[in-house]
C-alpha cells in the first residue's frame, strides 16, 4: 500500500507541474557537429504556462554522470519546478566520453551558454539574467566554460554560477594523485598530459571577472569532491569573501535528488540568489 501511495504522490507531482509549464523538446544549439559514432546533443526549455512578467530569469542547467554518462531527460523534474517558480531552465545535453574528450564537452557547453544568450528571448527569458548550475561532472563543465577564456564566454555576461556537490574542479590536483586509466574512460576524456589537466580544471581560471558563486557541497559526498571544493573555495576566497557553502546532511546523488520535489528549501535559496543582482 505504501509503495502505490509514493507512486501516486509522484505522479500527481508529474502532472501538476506539467500542467503549470510548457517543454519545448530537443531544440538543436550547435552550429555544427562532427564528432563520429555520436548523436548531436540538443537541449530542452521549460517555461511557466502563465508568467508574472514579461521577461523572467534565465537557469541553464548540466546534469553530471562522471562524463560518461546521463542525459537531460532525466531531469525534467528539475526544469518543470524552477517553470513552475517563474524561471525559464535549459537543459542542454552534451557528448560523453568516450566519444568526447573534456574540451569537446565544455565547447558544448559553451555553445549551449551562448545560444541561450540569444534566443532565450524568443521563449520570454531575460538575456541580462543568465544564471548557471551544474551537478557532479555539469558543476565543472559549466565553471570551465565560463572561466576558462578559450571557450569565449564574457563571464560578465553570466549572473551567476551555482555549483552543485561539483566534481572536476581541480582537476589537476586530483589526476595527479590517481593517475587516469581506461576505467570511466577517465584516460580518453583527460589524456596523460599535466598541462591538459590543468587547461581541464576550473580552479586555475577564477580571477576578479568571475561570476557570483553559490556553492553546495554534501556533507556524506565522495571524498574526492570534498577536497577539490575545498581547494576551489580557498582560491575562491580572496575574491568573493561572502560565500559561504551550503552543506545539506546527503550523499552525491540525492544532491541532485533534492529537486524532485517542489517544496524542497533548495528551490528558495537559488532563487534568492538569483534575485540578489
Amino acid at each position: 500500500m505504501k509503495r502505490y501511495f509514493f507512486l501516486l504522490v509522484c505522479l500527481t507531482g508529474f502532472f501538476l507541474s506539467g500542467c503549470a509549464t510548457k517543454k519545448y523538446k530537443n531544440v538543436k544549439y550547435l552550429n555544427s557537429f562532427t564528432l563520429i559514432n555520436a548523436a548531436e546533443p540538443k537541449l530542452n526549455i521549460f517555461v511557466p504556462r502563465h508568467k508574472k512578467q514579461e521577461s523572467l530569469p534565465v537557469l541553464i542547467y548540466v546534469h553530471g554522470g562522471n562524463w560518461n554518462t546521463g542525459n537531460k531527460d532525466i531531469y525534467g523534474f528539475f526544469g518543470r519546478n524552477f517553470a513552475k517558480k517563474q524561471v525559464i531552465t535549459v537543459l542542454p545535453d552534451y557528448t560523453k566520453s568516450p566519444d568526447a574528450t573534456y574540451n569537446e564537452m565544455t565547447h558544448q557547453i559553451a555553445e549551449a551558454i551562448r545560444w541561450t544568450q540569444q534566443h532565450i528571448s524568443e521563449y520570454g527569458g531575460d538575456p541580462a539574467k543568465i544564471y548557471l548550475t551544474g551537478h557532479s561532472a555539469g558543476g565543472h563543465l559549466i565553471s570551465l566554460a565560463t572561466l576558462n577564456p578559450k571557450y569565449n564566454i564574457d563571464p560578465k555576461s553570466i549572473s551567476g554560477i551555482i555549483l552543485n556537490d561539483a566534481a572536476g574542479l581541480d582537476m589537476k590536483h586530483y589526476l595527479e594523485e590517481n593517475p587516469p586509466n581506461t576505467e570511466n574512460n577517465y584516460l580518453t576524456t583527460w589524456s596523460n598530459k599535466p598541462e591538459t589537466w590543468r587547461d581541464a580544471s576550473p580552479i586555475y581560471f577564477l580571477d576578479e571577472q568571475s561570476p557570483p558563486f553559490m556553492i553546495y557541497i554534501g556533507n556524506k559526498t565522495y571524498p574526492s569532491i570534498k577536497v577539490a571544493n575545498a581547494r576551489f573555495l580557498e582560491a575562491l576566497q580572496p575574491l568573493q569573501p561572502a560565500v559561504e557553502p551550503i552543506r545539506p546532511n546527503k550523499k552525491h546523488i540525492p544532491m541532485i535528488l533534492q529537486y524532485f520535489w517542489p517544496w524542497s528549501p533548495r528551490f528558495d535559496e537559488v532563487i534568492a540568489f538569483m534575485l540578489k543582482k
